[in-house]
């Protein structure tokens, strides 16, 4: 909002004597250092000031108008959005304002009324690139990606800008426009070529199944502004599409810049432990969960990278044991608790005693009857202990709820060795021929989980504020 003079003594009534025109001007000059105040950035000081002009300017726009932007910059957003509601009664024609107080309305939490504002302004002024880029702006926050579209259109029709732009392409992105938002991305190359332009271009590539021009566009955005979001996005499109040893050095690239960086550790240590480099992973997934104990991603990953390694036991079962403690509700923290636990532990004293172990697996099932590998490892714990008749139901309620468990097909088929049922034992061991043959249901789970991982820890793109 660009300020000018006004002056106050104008609006009070006509034929003062002198006194009161030196008081008068006097005021205007407490506004005026008021407005540098306000462009100064000292807004409680400028705050003081209006204050003391609101008995004297009851029906002055510039005051409040003004009072209310200061408010706004002070975070006091009733107030801003009282000051701002003043200013466009005053002057109702004035397109500014709607504006000023639409965004008092929506930091106020009322996207209702500050929706009727913005379409206010436009009203006033339906070519005008603010008014449509605003109200653009404010459908894309709201998530009415489709609304967005033509308002941002208009706003880059009156007057071609970068942000605009940079909205409407991620709007075409997000409504699958692929064409549209490729070529307008571009087009703003030619404004300003910027990192994030090439990472929302890597985005579309993505989307349209080009997946090496995506990698390429990932890796100029990482090159021009490596922020953690870039390297994680890079990184992670190599991971997606097994390309692992240069996701291991996006990745540790990414950490020794952001080593307070959660993702991209446990980015790091899916991509050692996906090549084979157990012991390098799980001190990845380490430091993960030191980062954030209470994230439960990284222990999937930790799980099976211990699995594969369990050289360093204690320091894994320190981390499941936080987690379990953290989380006593997740039957996911219980389980990994119970098999870290069990693995170490066993490795180094056969003659453990397993009730812990038991009652951990248990209780996992209690919060989640569906978490199939706990019945699975409940099911191995009774057969170590020769115990069959308990071992057996729990075999066949993992291959309920999961029939492509290899590992429960193999174990179940032992036990029915075990006790006799040669022909039901050759069943299962052939069903387990088959799932190792064909090693897709693991290879796409794996996958599943990699790819939940990434897009759960992306940052999405955002509009421009």
């Amino acid at each position: 909002m660009v300020l000018g003079s006004f002056l106050i003594y104008a609006l009070l009534a006509a034929g003062q004597d002198t006194q009161n025109q030196s008081q008068n001007q006097a005021l205007d000059r407490q506004f005026q250092s008021a407005v540098a105040q306000y462009n100064a950035g000292h807004l409680a000081d400028a705050a003081t000031q209006l204050e003391s002009l609101l008995p004297y300017s009851q029906k002055n726009f510039e005051v409040h108008e003004l009072l209310g932007l200061v408010y706004a910059g002070l975070s006091e957003d009733a107030k801003a959005a009282e000051q701002l509601q003043i200013a466009t009664r005053l002057k109702p024609d004035s397109a500014l304002a709607r504006t000023n107080l639409a965004t008092a309305l929506l930091h106020s939490g009322k996207p209702e009324l500050a929706e009727e504002q913005f379409r206010k302004a436009l009203d006033l002024e339906p070519r005008d690139y603010d008014a449509n880029h605003n109200l653009g702006e404010f459908y894309i926050q709201s998530k009415k990606i489709t609304d967005a579209i033509p308002l941002l259109e208009k706003a880059q029709q009156a007057r071609p800008s970068y942000d605009n732009g940079y909205d409407l392409a991620l709007a075409y992105l997000l409504t699958g426009q692929l064409d549209n938002a490729r070529q307008l991305v571009n087009s703003l190359e030619q404004i300003k070529n910027t990192g994030e332009l090439h990472n929302l271009m890597g985005q579309i590539e993505e989307k349209d199944g080009k997946v090496v021009v995506a990698v390429n566009e990932y890796e100029t955005a990482a090159h021009m502004d490596p922020s953690e979001d870039n390297l994680f996005d890079w990184g992670s499109e190599l991971l997606l599409h097994r390309t692992y040893e240069p996701a291991i050095d996006v990745f540790t690239w990414g950490v020794q810049h952001y080593p307070n960086s959660p993702r991209l550790s446990i980015g790091l240590g899916m991509a050692l432990y996906s090549r084979g480099k157990y012991d390098d992973a799980v001190k990845a997934l380490l430091k993960a969960a030191d980062l954030n104990p209470s994230d439960p991603r990284c222990y999937l990953f930790l799980s099976k990278a211990y699995d594969s390694s369990p050289n360093q036991a204690e320091d894994v079962i320190q981390r499941f044991r936080r987690f379990a403690e953290l989380q006593p509700k997740n039957a996911d923290a219980l389980y990994y608790y119970a098999i870290s636990l069990w693995k170490g532990k066993r490795a180094e004293d056969p003659t453990l005693n397993l009730q812990q172990v038991q009652s951990l697996l248990e209780r996992s099932i209690t919060l989640d009857p569906k978490l199939a590998e706990a019945y699975l490892q409940l099911g191995n714990l009774y057969a170590d202990q020769r115990d069959y008749a308990k071992s057996i139901p729990e075999y066949e309620a993992a291959l309920k709820l999961n029939p492509n468990l290899s590992d429960a097909h193999y174990r179940l088929g032992q036990d029915y060795v075990h006790t006799g049922q040669k022909d039901r034992a050759q069943g299962e061991f052939d069903v387990y021929q088959r799932l190792r043959a064909q090693h897709l249901a693991e290879v796409d789970k794996e996958r599943a989980e990699v790819q939940q991982f990434v897009y759960s820890a992306k940052i999405a793109p955002s509009a421009k504020q």
